[in-house]
Order: C-alpha cells, then structure tokens, then sequence
C-alpha cells in the first residue's frame, strides 16, 4: 500500500517563501514511473490541481501558480516537492500530494483531475497572511 506523508506547511506573510515535501513508501512499480500531483483545497472550496510531474519528468502547472511554484522530485529519496514563492493570501489552502501508478491513463485524462489518482497523503496546511 503507498503511504504519502505532506510536510513543510505553515504561516507566512504575503510574498514570502515555502518548500513542501510528501515522502512516499510502499510502491510496487518504480517510483519515478508514477504521476505525482500536488493539490489543494481552500475551506467552502473543491479540491483543485497545482502541480503535476508525470513519468518523463515533465511538469504541469494550474495557470494561478505558472511561474511561482515549482514542482519536482528526488526518485532516490521517494520525494517529491512544492517549491512556492511569491506566495499570496488566496494562496491559503491544505495542500496534498497525490500519486498514480498508471501515468498514461492519467495523462489522457487530465493530470490536475484528484479523480484520477489512486493514492493520497493527509495534508498540510498553508496559511498566506496579507
């Protein structure tokens, strides 16, 4: 069973700076050949896509964060990442990681779908004060 464990969450002020991490075990196919999104969900709010890294390694990114977050990963370390700068209030979310063995399946269908991914970390929260 994949367990997907979220840290690096917190409080910060508007414009600063956060790295979250999700440390991933219990895969049974390799680890880089898995879909790894990151997603967040705001309080009254659906749960909507940030961040996706497929099995080539490309990336993927919603249009409110192009150019502020960036996603990556460590497959020696099972870890993937959620660089976030410039950060911004409304930015404010629990944010979750997610993981899917069949990449193809989820790149046809829409890599910032959570449907579509099979495995979930429990979250952490991201406060952006103004």
């Amino acid at each position: 069973q994949v367990q997907l464990v979220e840290s690096g969450g917190g409080s910060v002020q508007s414009g600063g700076s956060l790295r979250l991490s999700c440390a991933a075990s219990g895969y049974t196919y390799s680890y880089s050949s898995y879909c790894m999104g990151w997603f967040r969900q705001a309080p009254g709010k659906e749960r909507e896509g940030v961040a996706a890294i497929v099995s080539d390694d490309s990336t993927i990114y919603a249009d409110s964060v192009e150019g502020r977050f960036t996603i990556s990963r460590n497959n020696a370390k099972r870890t993937l990442y959620l660089q976030m700068k410039s950060l911004k209030p409304e930015d404010t979310a629990m944010y979750y990681c997610a993981a899917a063995p069949d990449c193809a399946t989820v790149q046809a269908l829409g890599v910032m779908m959570p449907s579509v991914y099979n495995y979930w970390g429990q979250g952490t929260q991201v406060t952006v004060s103004s």
